[in-house]
Order: structure tokens, then sequence, then C-alpha cells
């Protein structure tokens, strides 16, 4: 029988919860930005540890069909914490308490003009109870920490249109670019092998851009 490197259990969660909230993250907030939040949300998937991942639906005008975490736009008077919690809700049907927060990494600046924080959570949720909110979310799907650990991930592209590599994660048959890929490296990075690892020097492609 195979061990499971990574099972979703108080002890990990506890250890997952140290390494994050010990870790030193950058807040990048300038007057010129908009602030966002993501959630990196761990889940149990097949007994062990997953990251909730979503593919946004075909409907949206910007970056539609695109690999992605639940979150969003941070509204005025709401935190970081909160706004990714709201956003949870309102695309995977997920209602987290204020005690499920893990931490938070560092903001990763986009092209558009967007500092967007990832803030990471632990949910006992089952699966089928989270429902996408089709007008923002075509499916729901888990990224296990076997396959964020996997020593093919990241990739790191050099593209003419930047001096700065374009990073992406390996997933399933795809890849998952920056921004999301990179705060998935770094979450992987940080949460699951214990490092000090900082991605906002990695660039997004081309396409993501706008």
């Amino acid at each position: 029988m195979a061990v499971n490197r990574f099972p979703f259990t108080k002890q990990y969660r506890d250890l997952l919860h140290q390494r994050v909230n010990s870790f030193s993250d950058q807040r990048r907030m300038n007057d010129k930005l908009v602030s966002a939040a993501v959630a990196i949300t761990v889940y149990a998937h097949n007994n062990a540890c997953a990251v909730i991942v979503t593919r946004r639906s075909p409907r949206l005008n910007a970056h539609s069909g695109q690999w992605a975490l639940p979150g969003g736009r941070v509204d005025e008077g709401e935190s970081l914490i909160d706004a990714a919690r709201r956003e949870m809700h309102e695309e995977i049907n997920l209602d987290l308490p204020e005690s499920a927060l893990l931490g938070t990494l560092d903001d990763y600046v986009t092209r558009s003009g967007y500092a967007i924080t990832p803030v990471v959570f632990w949910s006992d949720a089952k699966a089928e109870q989270l429902r996408p909110n089709p007008d923002e979310v075509a499916s729901i799907h888990p990224f296990s920490f076997d396959d964020l650990v996997n020593p093919k991930s990241p990739n790191l592209e050099k593209i003419p249109e930047s001096n700065r590599q374009v990073l992406s994660m390996n997933y399933e048959h795809d890849r998952i670019f920056a921004p999301t890929g990179a705060m998935l490296y770094q979450f992987r990075e940080v949460a699951i092998l214990n490092k000090h690892t900082q991605v906002g020097h990695y660039d997004q492609p081309v396409f993501a851009w706008q």
C-alpha cells in the first residue's frame, strides 16, 4: 500500500498553519494598484490533501476558461481575509469561519494592475458540497499535494515581450500560468516543502496581461 505523504489530519493542518503563519509575507499595495484576494483552500481528496482550483466560466469577459483560484476585488472597508471568504461563497458555495485561516502569502502584482493576496484556508467541506456559480465558474477541481510537488514543475520560459521568466505549473494534461501558477508554486514551497521562496519576479504569459 502506498504511503499517504500528505494526510488530511489535524496534525498536518497544524504543520501547514505553522509554516504559512511564520512566513514573512510581503504586501505590495499602492495607490496605483487594485487590491484583490484569492483563496488557496486545502481540503480532502481521496483522504489526502489537495487545493481547490477552478475553471473560469466561458461567459466571462476577462480570462474566460482559464484556471483560477476563487477570488476577486476587495470591496471598500473589507479585509483581505473577508474578501477571500466572500468570493469562495459566491463562486463555489463554500462558507468558512475565520478559524479556517492558515495565513497569507506574498502579494503578486499583475500586468493589469492588481495586487493579489493569496489567503490560505483549511476546509473540512466535502467535494459534493462545492457547487460552481455558472456565471463565474465552469468547474471545480482538486490539485493534489502529490501533483503540486511534482519535480517537473514549475516550468520557466523566456518570451521576447519580457525580461522576466514566465512561470507555469503542470496540472493534469495542461499548465496553470502565473499569476495563479505563481501563487500555487509559492504555496507549495512555503507550506508543503518548508522553503522561503518568493515569486513576484516571475511574469505572466502575454495572453494574461490584460
